[in-house]
C-alpha cells in the first residue's frame, strides 16, 4: 500500500505542476477554436465578406470599449461610438479614406468634449472619446488591407504575424519564466515571453511569406514581422494597463469564460494600422514581406 502511494504522488505533484505553468492554456485553445475559423475564412472568402466580418467586429469592439468605460450603446453619448466608428467605416469602404479619418478625429475631440463632464464616474469621458481612434483606426486599416491587390497575402501575413507573437510569448515565458516584462501592469509576463514572442514572429514571417510567394528580401521581411510583432506586444501591454486601470479581469463575456473580443484582438488593433501604413507606402499591389 505504501509503494502504491508513493508511486501515485509524483504523477499527482507533476500534473499539478502543469497546470500551475499552463492555468489558461484550455482557454486559449478554445478561443483560438473560435476566432480563427471565423477569420480566415473571412479573409479568404474576399473583400466584401471581410468588410462584413469588420463591421460586426467593430460593433462588438465599441460595444465593449463604452462598457468598459461605464457607458451604455444603448444611448448617448455612448452610441455615439460605434456610429461614429462605423461612419468612418462606410466612408472607408466607398474610398473616401480622408473623410473617414477626418471623421474619427472630429469624432474623438466632439465625444470626448461632450462626455468629459460627467466626472462623477469612476472613468472620464475622454476614455470612451479614444475608442473612436482606437478601434476606428484599426478597422479602417483592417479594410484597407484586404481590399488591396495584395490583400490575402497581406491580411493573412499580418494576422500570422500577431498569433506568432501571442504565441511565442505565451510559451517561451510560461516554459522559461524569469524577470518580469512589466509586474505593474501585467504580473505574468516575462522578459523571456517578449523574446519568444519576437523570435517566433521572425520565424513565422519568414515562412509565411515563402508559403506565400517568394522571400527576395529577407532582411526587410524579417525586419517587418518583427515591428509588427512588438507593436502586438505593446497593444497586449495597453490592453491589460486599460484592464488593470478599470479594475476588471475581462473586457466582458462576450466569449462565454474565455473573456471578450477585445482580450483577443488586443495586438491586432496595435498592428494593423502600422502594416495599412506600410502597404500605401509601398503602393497598390505591394507585398508587405518584400
Amino acid at each position: 500500500m505504501a509503494g502504491a502511494s508513493g508511486g501515485s504522488a509524483p504523477g499527482r505533484v507533476e500534473r499539478h505542476r502543469v497546470t500551475g505553468r499552463w492555468p489558461d492554456l484550455r482557454k486559449r485553445v478554445l478561443s483560438a477554436a473560435l476566432l480563427l475559423p471565423a477569420a480566415i475564412l473571412g479573409i479568404w472568402l474576399g473583400a466584401e465578406a471581410w468588410t462584413a466580418l469588420m463591421a460586426a467586429a467593430v460593433a462588438l469592439l465599441a460595444w465593449e470599449w463604452a462598457r468598459l468605460c461605464g457607458f451604455s450603446t444603448q444611448r448617448l453619448p455612448g452610441l455615439a461610438l460605434p456610429v461614429l466608428v462605423l461612419g468612418a467605416g462606410v466612408l472607408g469602404v466607398g474610398g473616401a479614406w480622408w473623410a473617414a479619418l477626418a471623421v474619427l478625429a472630429a469624432g474623438f475631440l466632439g465625444l470626448w468634449v461632450v462626455a468629459e463632464p460627467r466626472f462623477g464616474r469612476a472613468v472620464p469621458g475622454f476614455w470612451l472619446a479614444f475608442g473612436v481612434p482606437y478601434i476606428g483606426l484599426a478597422g479602417l486599416a483592417l479594410i484597407h488591407l484586404r481590399g488591396d491587390a495584395a490583400g490575402l497575402g497581406n491580411v493573412l501575413f499580418l494576422f500570422l504575424v500577431v498569433w506568432a507573437s501571442d504565441i511565442g510569448a505565451y510559451v517561451a515565458g510560461r516554459w522559461l519564466g524569469g524577470p518580469k516584462l512589466a509586474p505593474a501592469i501585467s504580473p505574468n509576463k516575462t522578459w523571456s515571453g517578449a523574446a519568444g514572442g519576437l523570435v517566433s514572429v521572425m520565424a513565422v514571417g519568414l515562412l509565411s511569406a515563402y508559403v506565400m510567394g517568394s522571400v527576395a528580401a529577407p532582411l526587410r521581411t524579417v525586419l517587418v514581422a518583427a515591428i509588427l510583432g512588438l507593436l502586438a506586444q505593446v497593444g497586449d501591454l495597453f490592453e491589460s494597463w486599460i484592464k488593470r486601470r478599470f479594475n476588471v479581469k475581462d473586457s466582458s463575456a462576450l466569449i462565454p469564460g474565455h473573456g471578450g473580443l477585445l482580450d483577443r484582438l488586443d495586438g491586432v488593433l496595435t498592428a494593423a494600422p502600422a502594416a495599412a501604413l506600410l502597404g500605401v507606402l509601398l503602393g497598390p499591389g505591394e507585398a508587405l514581406w518584400g
